[in-house]
């Protein structure tokens, strides 16, 4: 009889432990969705800031990168060549000002007063062929319907007031470059101690991969920025060193920039007269055919290799969600989601063993 009652309780026993732990693994899967959500609610609401603090972080790669050789063939420390680093920026950018400094604010001064002239000169041009009268008249009904144009200038506004971060991020950016092991493993500690290696090991990929980045598009901006001032000034283009500088600027977010600087070079080409605005829309495709075709595919043998519509992509979502400043981040946010999911899901979850990102 108490051979009896044991086996009951055994098989009892045996029978609920399956479902206690089906209910443990419910609540524990069910308190991590709230805790993802609740994150995402936080981060949704913290935005400005955590784009700030990603600024900050791209600043700080920068300077870890200008840092490295310092401090490996110098033998500093990490803060002293983080701070070598700093002080070679800001002399480069001293000298910079103080060799073309003055010739280009007047050269901006002049571009200011000349993109009035151009929007009337291409006005008239306009408004003597078919096509511009009808091109005329449908941006006419958009401005005279309910457009809101009174909120695209507040956005602009905004974004003018958001120039004042900019030394925040700096500043920010410096510490971390400064000592960015203790930030990292500040942040890996938060995570599951299970996930901790893995999620350090993609933190650790992450960085490299925006750093290796960031120097392909460097060298890409200084082609588009180089060629563009050499061949407007062929054409006889006055400006052309500013609206060089500025295509080589803009060249740092994909698609979109290219073609603002090319609008304005387009622009201003007009009070020249079309035949001018034809030649140097021609220029400016042909910049970015060699950019894109020959040069970036060259680079990005050694960079990372972000494929064009994530590029795109990538800077709509994030401009429709952060507006201009996601814009001007989506494509080194686009870089650093890849590596994670590469890290974290395809090797993490999808994969039985972790595989080295391919470069």
């Amino acid at each position: 009889m108490q051979q009896d009652e044991s086996r009951t309780r055994a098989g009892t026993v045996e029978l609920t432990t399956p479902a206690k732990r089906s209910s443990s693994g419910f609540t524990r899967a069910l308190i991590q969705i709230i805790v993802l959500g609740a994150l995402v609610l936080l981060g949704w609401k913290l935005a400005d800031v955590l784009l700030l603090l990603f600024g900050a972080i791209i600043v700080a790669v920068a300077l870890r990168s200008l840092a490295a050789p310092l401090e490996k063939h110098l033998r500093l420390s990490p803060r002293l060549a983080v701070a070598a680093a700093v002080i070679a920026a800001l002399v480069s950018i001293v000298v910079g000002s103080w060799l073309v400094g003055d010739r280009l604010i007047e050269q901006t001064e002049d571009l200011r007063r000349r993109i009035p002239e151009a929007l009337s000169a291409l006005t008239t041009w306009a408004r003597s062929h078919p096509l511009g009268v009808a091109l005329m008249d449908v941006w006419q009904s958009a401005s005279a319907s309910d457009v809101p144009w009174a909120r695209v200038a507040n956005a602009a506004a905004q974004t003018l007031g958001a120039i004042g971060s900019i030394g925040l991020l700096l500043v920010i950016g410096v510490y971390l470059a400064a000592n960015p092991q203790m930030y990292r493993k500040g942040l890996v500690r938060l995570a599951p101690a299970d996930y901790r290696p893995r999620i350090d090991e993609a933190l650790l990929a992450s960085g490299h991969a925006l750093s290796r980045w960031m120097l392909g598009q460097g060298i890409s901006m200084l082609f588009v920025g180089s060629a563009t001032a050499i061949g407007l000034a062929m054409l006889g283009m006055p400006l052309a060193g500013t609206i060089g500088m500025i295509a080589g600027v803009l060249a740092f977010i994909p698609f979109f920039g290219p073609i603002a600087s090319g609008l304005l070079a387009v622009l201003l080409a007009f009070m020249e007269g079309p035949t001018q605005a034809l030649y140097v829309a021609g220029l400016c495709v042909l910049i970015q055919q060699i950019e894109g075709n020959l040069l970036m595919p060259f680079v990005q043998r050694w960079a990372v290799e972000l494929p064009p519509v994530l590029g795109i992509t990538a800077a709509v979502i994030f401009g429709l969600l952060f507006g201009l400043p996601g814009v001007i981040l989506a494509t080194p946010l686009m870089v650093v989601v890849m590596v994670l999911v590469q890290k974290l899901y395809v090797e993490g979850v999808l994969e039985d063993t972790p595989d080295a990102i391919k470069s």
